[in-house]
């Protein structure tokens, strides 16, 4: 069954679209804003992904003829159909013509600030957004575990939790979006072929298994694989199954070979990794890396250092492509700003709540990041590209007041760059590149401090409103709240 994106919605998104053209309001200019409104996995940081695959979405998103039958299928719950016949007409020739700014992928973001802007008609913006906030919040959940994965590894992560994961498309997502968050490979053959990611792995207990003993399957491994052979020692008895290894190591080094490690995939991995260390450097075979799996996470591996293991690599499945500790980013999807038509000046819009957190930011919003000399980032910054002005009408540098106080040798960056314009993504083959992005990761990573990379209670990091925009959302609240 083939699967087109423009569908993959919720039903009210196209209500409202028909909603939009019956009214004459399909071609209102509108701003919405994607962002999400607390750290992931209680930590300091998230680390953006699923701008690839937004693109990607962009550029395929249109109605099939199929998709239209379908939806011309459906019942209106009062009697006869849901969908108008001009409306349905409407969707069989319907293309984007939105554009769409973001983050790039590998960018470390905050809460309540945008990673994704999208302008154009109201109806168009609309039906981008559940797929948009599906792919872009998924995956900048995975790649943020994968992150903290990594920090606390201090060596290779290799993911591989395909077969735990939520269906074929979270596996293959999840696999490059690890990948973008620090993993050195995956296991997933599909994703490393469509993404050109890594991949990797060694063998399972049922090679073992399927043999008449360990050493002899270990042997037949060794010389199907001289070049990369690591062999999983957990099957029968650990300690006996390193025993094996060594053998099998020791005859790979008499023909110039090399054991490259050996797998523990139970037990207490911390202890056992130590015995293995001793037990490879007694035997010569100092050169034999230990590769530790079994349900890991970042807090597991972290303890697992502590007690002082020597790791050359890591195996983490289901807790990183499963988000395991925490099942969504929460992203938010909220209208900001519209206009009559692309000649109107525009016009604020704003969601109030009972719940101060859902207090939305209204204009056409960019984010400001600021640096300290040291390379650290200092802080970031919510301001309107198009306000404020001053009397001559002249844009004002948002950050025009640090300057003031001179805090001299401060570096400024914009982080929303343009993914799409009219319609088309506008992504450049780096863009859309899993390890140029991982690449930035590791870049960003090292612009935090200490204290917001660590696990338990991090700092939050400064995201604030520029004082024009926070001052004129003020205003606008207490006017819609009748008390201005």
């Amino acid at each position: 069954m083939e699967i087109h994106d423009a569908l993959l919605t919720d039903l009210y998104q196209l209500t409202m679209a028909q909603g939009y053209l019956d009214s004459g309001k399909a071609g209102t200019q509108a701003c919405f804003h994607m962002s999400f409104r607390s750290y992931p996995f209680k930590g300091g940081y998230a680390i953006a992904s699923g701008m690839a695959h937004l693109a990607d979405l962009i550029d395929g998103f249109s109605f099939t003829p199929e998709d239209v039958d379908y939806l011309a299928s459906l019942p209106a719950p009062g009697g006869g159909r849901l969908f108008s016949a001009s409306f349905l007409d409407y969707l069989g020739g319907f293309r984007l013509s939105v554009d769409v700014d973001a983050v790039a992928e590998g960018t470390a973001v905050f809460p309540n600030e945008p990673i994704v802007r999208v302008m154009g008609p109201i109806m168009e913006c609309q039906l981008l957004e559940t797929a948009l906030l599906n792919c872009v919040s998924f995956e900048t959940l995975i790649a943020t575990k994968a992150a903290r994965v990594c920090q606390a590894a201090q060596a290779p992560v290799a993911e591989f939790g395909l077969r735990r994961a939520q269906g074929p498309g979270g596996g293959i997502w999840a696999s490059r979006a690890a990948v973008v968050g620090g993993c050195a490979s995956t296991s997933n053959v599909m994703a490393g072929r469509l993404f050109g990611i890594p991949v990797s792995g060694t063998h399972a207990h049922s090679w073992v298994m399927s043999f008449s003993d360990e050493l002899e399957a270990f042997r037949a491994y060794a010389r199907e694989f001289p070049t990369n052979c690591v062999l999983l020692v957990d099957t029968y008895d650990v300690e006996r199954g390193i025993d094996n290894a060594i053998t099998v190591g020791l005859e790979m080094k008499a023909r110039g070979q090399r054991l490259a490690g050996i797998r523990i995939d139970s037990g207490d991995l911390a202890w056992l990794a130590k015995m293995a260390r001793r037990k490879l450097d007694a035997a010569g075979l100092e050169d034999c890396g230990i590769v530790l799996s079994n349900d890991l996470d970042e807090h597991t591996i972290q303890s697992i250092r502590d007690e002082g293991a020597q790791v050359a690599s890591w195996g983490v499945g289901t807790k990183l492509a499963c988000a395991y500790d925490q099942p969504t980013l929460g992203g938010v999807y909220k209208l900001s700003a519209s206009r009559a038509s692309a000649d109107a000046p525009w016009e604020d819009r704003l969601k109030i709540s009972e719940t101060a957190a859902k207090l939305t930011v209204p204009g056409v919003l960019n984010v400001r990041r600021c640096y300290y000399p040291d390379g650290r980032i200092a802080g970031d910054m919510v301001f309107d590209v198009n306000a404020p002005v001053n009397d001559e009408g002249v844009i004002v540098d948002p950050f025009d007041s640090l300057r003031r106080k001179k805090l001299g040798g401060m570096r400024f960056e914009t982080l929303l760059e343009p993914l799409a314009r009219n319609g088309a993504s506008v992504l450049d083959a780096s863009g859309r590149d899993a390890l140029a992005a991982r690449e930035r990761t590791q870049a960003q990573l090292e612009t935090l401090d200490e204290s917001q990379k660590r696990m338990l209670n991090p700092h939050t990091y400064p995201v604030g409103l520029e004082r024009g925009l926070y001052e004129r959302r003020h205003a606008l609240v207490a006017r819609m709240r009748g008390i201005a």
